[in-house]
């Protein structure tokens, strides 16, 4: 994403104003009818394709009256960071077939280390979930909170992006590249360093805890349940570290931190929060899986940004 491609985007993105508020109205309740129904029949939207159609229909139902030719810049302007994030799509997936040992000890006596010899996984299922912990108990409030917020990740990115491309196409692709960067910079940590969460550890006899994976618990009496739907088994088992749940949301309030100005923009922060929770509570993840992911975050952040001020400094710079 170079300046080639910013003069690319700029050129007649703007929408006509045509669309009057009313048949705004209208064409957003349609669309997220449909949208619902597909949820409800099929699961959340939560693989590349499925996401980037669904937020093309969103920008149409948006701008339902402008031209054709902006609907269709969309697709012009989205085409290579989508082909990025396929191919990132089913490279994690592959990664835990490349013969690579497998690392299991190493999470546990961290965070067993940070939680004073007891893990914090094992602690969040006895408190929150009974003792022992059973994917068939009834889900608390705070579980339709939490898988809620788990959930999210398969949507807000690119969401977010999808705002941006809307709004301003500069601050789009500032957060593609952050995103884009973040998601391949997690898939090289995975090639490099396979490690089971803390579910597989638990099932493979490495913690004597009966840790359950209770993820969609919070929907199973919405009838959610079911977040695969597309290209199921594209998933990585050993894709642990970093986690890129937490990443990723770490880096939405990290860039939202950093765009906003109004003083109330440092709750984005309780976005990560919630979803470390989530994801050490539903035994997907360790407490060092966080951090890493938060870690990359920030490098991501920061190393964008440079580049960024240096390009802004020396033109020349592509």
């Amino acid at each position: 994403m170079t300046d080639q491609s910013t003069a690319t985007i700029g050129e007649t993105t703007t929408p006509s104003r045509a669309t009057k508020p009313g048949v705004r109205v209208v064409s957003m309740l349609v669309y997220a009818l449909l949208l619902a129904t597909w949820s409800k029949l099929l699961g959340i939207p939560n693989d590349t394709i499925q996401v980037f159609v669904w937020l093309w229909f969103g920008t149409i139902a948006w701008h339902i009256q402008a031209p054709l030719r902006y609907h269709l810049n969309f697709v012009r302007d989205w085409s290579l960071p989508m082909v990025g994030l396929v191919v990132y799509f089913y490279s994690r997936g592959l990664t835990d077939e490349l013969g690579l040992p497998v690392h299991y000890t190493m999470p546990i006596r961290f965070d067993e280390w940070l939680g004073g010899g007891t893990l914090p996984t094992e602690w969040l299922q006895r408190e929150l979930c009974g003792d022992p912990c059973d994917r068939s108990t009834h889900p608390r409030w705070y579980d339709v909170v939490l898988t809620t917020v788990y959930a999210s990740h398969f949507l807000v990115g690119l969401t977010l992006a999808a705002v941006l491309w809307i709004r301003e196409r500069e601050a789009w692709l500032r957060w593609m590249r952050r995103y884009i960067a973040i998601n391949f910079g997690a898939l090289v940590i995975y090639v490099l360093y396979p490690m089971a969460p803390p579910w597989l550890a638990a099932e493979k006899g490495y913690i004597d805890a009966p840790l359950v994976r209770i993820t969609g618990r919070g929907w199973h009496d919405l009838g959610l349940g079911r977040f695969d739907l597309v290209l199921q088994g594209v998933g990585n088992p050993v894709a642990a570290m970093p986690s890129l749940h937490a990443g990723i949301a770490g880096l939405v309030a990290m860039y939202g931190i950093w765009r906003l100005r109004s003083p109330f923009r440092f709750l984005l922060a309780l976005y990560p929060l919630a979803m470390g929770l989530a994801l050490v509570y539903y035994a997907e993840h360790y407490v060092v899986d966080l951090l890493a992911g938060w870690v990359l975050a920030a490098a991501v952040m920061v190393g964008w940004g440079l580049w960024e001020r240096r390009r802004a400094e020396s033109p020349e710079i592509r």
